[in-house]
């Protein structure tokens, strides 16, 4: 296996850090925090209920990322929003430097706005255009074109772009990515993102982070449950 381009994450406070940061009372994050995290396989699956901290630690481990990265695409990353939280600024990313340009950061909510700008400066017919493509399609592509090469890639719930085809195929491109030299971390509510092969589980509970088999997992017994017999669910709504 080729060495990882991202080892560790840890907590290293910078002046402007305010101890009573509410993402501290998040069991995950003040686990990372107090243990920092280390990624062990070329694609980590995130899991876990709402409200853990998934897209909380997600958000900050890019945000650590592209700071040093020099030279960094435009396209590698929406930015932040106003719901941002700053621990990104007060994480250290322990891995390989200098931080390739590949890769990139996507999640569901800015996906839009991001392929908008994409779309200026890449084509002029419109019928290439992102834009003009379903979510899904859009998202697939996005991967597709960004350029070949080692790269960290980032996403916060892509499934929720995607078909179910869509997302057998996207676990197809983060298998051959993770085979080309990439790594992926991908925080999700899918059991089919979470069953891709060789991937390390990690399920954020409201106490810490527990390693976990696929099979181990709430999300894919509630799931098999529902499938097998959805009235069990619904005659309680």
């Amino acid at each position: 296996m080729k060495p990882l381009l991202l080892r560790r994450v840890e907590f290293a406070p910078t002046k402007r850090f305010d101890p009573a940061s509410w993402y501290l009372g998040v069991g995950p994050i003040a686990e990372v925090c107090s243990r920092g995290l280390d990624f062990k396989f070329p694609i980590t699956v995130i899991v876990g209920e709402n409200g853990v901290g998934k897209s909380t630690l997600v958000e900050a481990v890019a945000d650590s990322w592209t700071a040093a990265m020099h030279g960094a695409d435009h396209m590698w990353s929406p930015g932040g929003t106003s719901g941002d939280s700053d621990l990104g600024y007060h994480l250290r990313c322990d891995g390989v430097l200098p931080r390739p340009t590949n890769g990139g950061f996507l999640r569901a909510e800015s996906m839009v706005n991001m392929f908008e700008v994409a779309d200026e400066g890449r084509v002029r017919d419109a019928d290439q255009r992102w834009t003009a493509l379903s979510h899904g399609q859009s998202f697939l592509h996005y991967i597709a074109e960004r350029p070949v090469g080692q790269g960290l890639w980032i996403l916060d719930e892509p499934e929720a772009a995607l078909s179910f085809q869509s997302c057998l195929a996207l676990v197809g491109v983060l298998m051959d990515l993770a085979t080309e030299g990439s790594q992926v971390i991908v925080a999700t509510h899918s059991p089919i993102l979470a069953a891709c092969p060789d991937a390390d589980i990690l399920e954020f509970t409201d106490t810490g982070i527990e390693p976990r088999r696929w099979e181990e997992l709430d999300m894919v017994r509630n799931w098999r449950t529902f499938l097998d017999s959805p009235d069990r669910y619904l005659r309680h709504l």
